[in-house]
């Protein structure tokens, strides 16, 4: 097994982007499933990149199957979101130190919303990676930190004002970062999410986010590498 220092996932292209952009040295690229992986050299640290694909069990097995062949020291989640908290801006990028799943629902057996039967009612983030990630902020790209929801579900105006009902203290929502947690939970792995707000779940956050991707992105990636320098 190939021990790397961060195991990056993202779901597009234009998100791994960023990280290939900057990386020294390039290693062997390979498929598995849907998903691609990019063994690089970053900042001076091994990360194996792994593009997974859009949704929560694309994130989930792609980085399942990439823990069967590496072991990192870290499990991170990069890439875009979209903004919910009254404190978040696009340009933002909100690191997670709470996961849950916005649409799981397993009151009637007893369980909290937001979690999935046998696991915690919310995923925590190691708090050595979500400080230094909030100290990889600058004040070009500032960081937030709170909890973040993931969903199957690309939030719009349709949907964001149920999510902030339950979820009132919710900065961010995303298709993977939860999923990653859950991973990272059984694989007993640190972890966090960093990922860039590209608009703010509103009635033109489809159009927002086409028109921002990439810029959301590049600030994840600068956050995400600024907290491997850190570490």
């Amino acid at each position: 097994m190939i021990g790397v220092d961060a195991l990056v996932v993202v779901a597009m292209a234009d998100e791994a982007e960023p990280f290939l952009t900057r990386s020294e040295v390039t290693g062997p690229t390979t498929q598995l499933g849907g998903a691609v992986q990019h063994l690089l050299v970053v900042e001076g640290r091994t990360v194996l990149l792994v593009r997974s694909g859009i949704g929560l069990v694309n994130a989930a097995s792609a980085a399942s199957a990439a823990l069967a062949a590496v072991r990192p020291s870290v499990l991170i989640s990069a890439g875009t979101a979209g903004g919910m908290g009254t404190i978040v801006h696009v340009g933002d990028v909100v690191v997670a130190d709470e996961m849950l799943y916005s649409a799981a629902d397993a009151t009637a057996f007893g369980y909290t919303v937001g979690q999935v039967p046998g696991m915690p009612e919310r995923y925590d983030s190691d708090p050595r990676l979500v400080a230094a990630a909030v100290a990889a902020g600058t004040e070009a790209v500032p960081t937030r930190q709170g909890l973040v929801l993931s969903s199957d579900a690309f939030v719009t105006a349709d949907l964001v004002e149920d999510f902030r009902a339950r979820f009132p203290t919710a900065l961010s929502t995303d298709m993977e970062s939860a999923a990653l947690a859950h991973i990272a939970h059984l694989f007993d792995l640190p972890y966090v999410s960093a990922r860039g707000i590209s608009d703010l779940c509103g009635p033109t956050a489809g159009q927002d986010h086409t028109q921002r991707v990439e810029d959301a992105a590049s600030r994840s990636a600068q956050v995400v590498l600024g907290m491997l320098t850190r570490l």
